[in-house]
């Protein structure tokens, strides 16, 4: 009979073998992406000369048209070299005329590419960049509008993204897509998500890049080292019951985007060097929006990453010079290599979504008034589950402090931690040590 010590030493070992194989992919991922590559992909979006969502869509040079029908090229050809393992495809969707900043009937065009799980093919992992780009009038689809950081970089770092990954097979589905429509009201994203919804598609995050190549900020401060994540509180599917049970339970900064900002977080700190990730407890920057908002509306898990250090100057500006100044999102104000490594990111956070089992569903807690704290939920059915994490950190702390491995059990109570000091969740594990996001319980043991 095996005695509980060489039990813990298995399992110990166990998970050890197992993280070991998807460190070893994460590992090779982490400095995949080519800084020269995206160089080229950004010129090329810049030399479309304007890539407004209302700019000319017949020319094979110039315009919005031009540009998408390359980036679907591109993908084409990514798809090419790893035996057709992408779908691509177009997104089109005809917004009518709103004499704000649709000023004539228009199709917005969003650029697909899927990479199809094998195990879970209807569940999706999800990087977006956007394709348009503007000048200081937003109705202005004539004049250049480089658009080389905003948002010329997340393009490009979303086609770099697809060569890199499209060399590994995953379980989970990885969509690629260029979003069209976001300086005139995030209009590709609304479509995304609307087809999403209607089509049941099971989101496990969506990362939206915006602005993901300048180190040069309006503020004076030039930083390579940092981004920045930004992620709302809770699900915009959040019931009135479930609001009113966080006055007493808590789950105010716990919905499922905050947990995918502490992933991207963590995943930083395991596999980047000289990389930081800032999270922002919000949904955007102050007053302002981007494309994952769309996703959060519709009840979808979605986050943005961006550049810590913005220069307004290179942002919806016609090209000019001024007291000085010079004034224009221009190709000069991009750097390189600071944006492969946010598309390392981004890579990463997408290989490890897509390598994990599916996230534990209905995670329930109790321990009121009891020296233990309870968990139980939902059993996980997938073969290559090798069991459950338990998370919890101080009630004050942005990031998951403690864990325990507990193997697979659906039901669990961590003895004498008591469940007034903490918060908990509860994330799925793979054989391959790839983990899913962690669930924060959204209901009490014992109560519907």
């Amino acid at each position: 009979m095996k005695t509980l010590v060489t039990l813990i030493l298995i399992a110990c070992t166990t998970i050890a073998s197992a993280q070991s194989d998807v460190s070893k992919i994460l590992t090779e991922i982490a400095t995949a992406p080519s800084a020269d590559r995206i160089e080229k992909d950004v010129r090329t979006l810049v030399n479309f000369g304007t890539r407004h969502t209302l700019s000319d869509t017949v020319s094979k040079t110039r315009g919005i048209g031009a540009a998408r029908r390359w980036i679907k090229s591109e993908f084409d050809n990514i798809s090419k070299a790893c035996d057709d393992c992408l779908e691509v495809s177009y997104q089109r969707n005809l917004v009518p005329k709103d004499n704000r900043r649709i000023v004539k009937d228009t199709y917005v065009v969003n650029v697909l590419a899927t990479q199809r799980g094998t195990k879970y093919p209807n569940s999706y992992v999800i990087m977006s960049g956007d394709i348009d780009s503007r000048v200081s009038d937003a109705n202005n689809f004539t004049s250049d509008s480089p658009g080389a950081n905003d948002n010329a970089s997340g393009m490009a770092g979303t086609i770099e993204a697809a060569r890199v990954l499209s060399a590994y097979k995953f379980p989970v589905s990885i969509i690629y897509v260029g979003l069209s429509g976001e300086e005139q009201g995030l209009f590709g994203g609304q479509y995304m998500a609307k087809v999403a919804k209607e089509e049941g598609w099971n989101i496990v995050g969506v990362i939206n890049n915006d602005m993901i190549g300048n180190i040069k900020g309006i503020d004076g401060v030039i930083d390579n080292s940092t981004f920045r994540v930004f992620s709302e509180a809770i699900s915009m599917a959040t019931t009135d019951k479930q609001r009113a049970a966080m006055r007493y339970y808590g789950g105010e900064v716990d919905g499922p985007s905050r947990q995918l900002a502490r992933y991207i977080d963590k995943i930083t700190d395991d596999y980047m060097t000289n990389l930081d990730a800032i999270m922002i407890y919000r949904l955007d920057r102050f007053g302002r929006g981007g494309h994952h908002r769309p996703f959060n509306d519709a009840g979808f898990t979605g986050v943005r990453i961006m550049e810590t250090h913005e220069n307004y100057n290179q942002q919806h500006q016609d090209i000019r010079t001024e007291n000085g100044i010079k004034y224009g999102d221009v190709l000069e104000a991009v750097n390189f290599d600071y944006a492969s490594k946010l598309t390392a990111v981004n890579a990463l956070t997408l290989a490890s979504l897509a390598s994990a089992p599916l996230a534990p569903k209905n995670v329930k807690i109790g321990g009121v008034v009891q020296p233990s704290t309870q968990l139980q939920w939902d059993e996980v059915k997938d073969d290559h589950l090798i069991g459950y994490k338990i998370y919890w950190r101080d009630t004050t702390s942005p990031q998951w402090q403690y864990s325990r491995f507990i193997g697979k059990v659906t039901a669990y109570a961590l003895k004498n931690i008591v469940i007034d000091n903490y918060l908990f969740g509860v994330a799925s594990i793979g054989k391959n040590g790839a983990e899913s996001l962690v669930q924060f319980p959204n209901q009490l043991i014992g109560r519907d």
